[in-house]
C-alpha cells in the first residue's frame, strides 16, 4: 500500500518539516543589510530587522516584507539557516559574528558580508542637499554606509553648506564628503564649493540639475527626460511633461524603479563612491565617535 502523501509537502517539504533537522540548522546572526532568500516565496534582499518571531526584509526596489522567523524558512549565501538576533553588545566578536564575503551582491554592486554587525557611527560623515538624494543614497548604498559607520545627512540646500561645515569642524579622524547636484564650471554650486575648500572636505556631485535626473529614464520606461524651459522649477515642469500632478507621486515612482547602482547614470556612481572612499580613507586615526 503506497505511503499516504505528506500534508505539508511543497518548497520547504523535505529536510526542513523534520524537527530533528531544523534543530541541525546552522544558526546565522541577521544584522541589519544581512542578504537573506526567503525560500517559500523566494523573496530575496536584505535584512531590516530580525527577532527571534519575525524578520524584516527589504528588496532592492525598496519593497519591505515581513516574514515569520521559521528556522529553515530562510537561505544565507545559498543555504538554509535559523536566523537569530545578531548580537548588540559591544563585546569581541566570535568567527561566527566577523562575517564573510560572499558571491552575493548588494544594490550597490558589492560584495555581501553575511554576519557582520553594522559599524559604530564615524565622526566623519557625507552630506547631500535633500531629502531625495538621501533617500536615493540609502536605497542603494545603504549597506555599504552601515558597514562603513557612514552617516548620511542632508543640508536642505547648498546654501547651508558652510554653515553645517562650521559645525562639523572638519579634521583629520573627522572627514566630510559632500554630494551636490549640478556641479558645473559657472554654476552657484560650484562656487559654494569653492568657498568651503578644506582639506579635509571632499565637495563633488553630478551635472544634473537635480537628482531625479541621475536615475536612468529608461528605468522609468522613458527615452529621456522631458526638456523644462527655463525659468521653470524643473521638477514641476517633469511632472507636467508626464502628466503628474504631485512630485512626491513621481518620487515614488523614480525611487521604486531603481533595482540598483545600473539604474543610475554613472556621475553619481562615482561622485558616492568616491565620497565613501574619501571619509573612510583615515581609519588610521580614530575617529572622535569610535575612541
Amino acid at each position: 500500500m503506497p505511503a499516504p502523501p505528506r500534508r505539508n509537502a511543497g518548497i520547504l517539504a523535505g529536510p526542513i518539516d523534520d524537527p530533528a533537522a531544523r534543530r541541525a540548522l546552522p544558526s546565522v546572526p541577521a544584522p541589519p543589510g544581512l542578504a537573506v532568500l526567503h525560500r517559500p516565496s523566494r523573496f530575496a534582499g536584505t535584512v531590516i530587522e530580525c527577532t527571534t518571531e519575525a524578520v524584516v526584509v527589504r528588496d532592492a526596489r525598496g519593497a519591505t516584507r515581513r516574514f515569520p522567523n521559521t528556522p529553515g524558512t530562510f537561505a544565507v549565501d545559498g543555504a538554509p539557516a535559523h536566523l537569530v538576533p545578531a548580537p548588540s553588545d559591544g563585546g569581541p566578536q566570535t568567527a561566527e559574528h566577523r562575517g564573510r564575503v560572499t558571491n552575493v551582491r548588494t544594490a550597490s554592486g558589492s560584495r555581501a558580508v553575511v554576519g557582520a554587525r553594522a559599524r559604530v557611527a564615524r565622526a566623519g560623515r557625507i552630506l547631500v542637499e535633500g531629502v531625495h538624494d538621501a533617500e536615493l543614497v540609502e536605497h542603494v548604498w545603504g549597506d555599504d554606509l552601515r558597514h562603513e559607520g557612514l552617516v548620511v545627512e542632508r543640508l536642505d540646500g547648498a546654501d547651508h553648506l558652510a554653515a553645517a561645515l562650521a559645525a562639523i569642524d572638519p579634521a583629520p579622524g573627522r572627514r566630510v564628503g559632500v554630494l551636490l547636484d549640478h556641479l558645473v564650471p559657472g554654476s552657484k554650486e560650484s562656487r559654494i564649493a569653492e568657498e568651503v575648500a578644506h582639506p579635509c572636505v571632499l565637495v563633488t556631485g553630478t551635472p544634473y540639475v537635480d537628482v531625479w535626473a541621475a536615475v536612468r529614464p529608461a528605468a522609468l520606461g522613458i527615452a529621456a527626460w522631458p526638456d523644462v524651459p527655463p525659468g521653470t522649477d524643473w521638477k514641476t515642469g517633469v511632472c507636467a511633461a508626464l502628466g503628474v500632478a504631485e512630485p512626491r507621486d513621481l518620487w515614488r515612482r523614480i525611487r521604486g524603479a531603481v533595482r540598483d547602482w545600473t539604474d543610475l547614470e554613472q556621475p553619481l556612481v562615482r561622485a558616492v563612491e568616491t565620497l565613501i572612499d574619501f571619509v573612510t580613507a583615515d581609519d588610521g586615526n580614530a575617529a572622535d565617535g569610535e575612541r
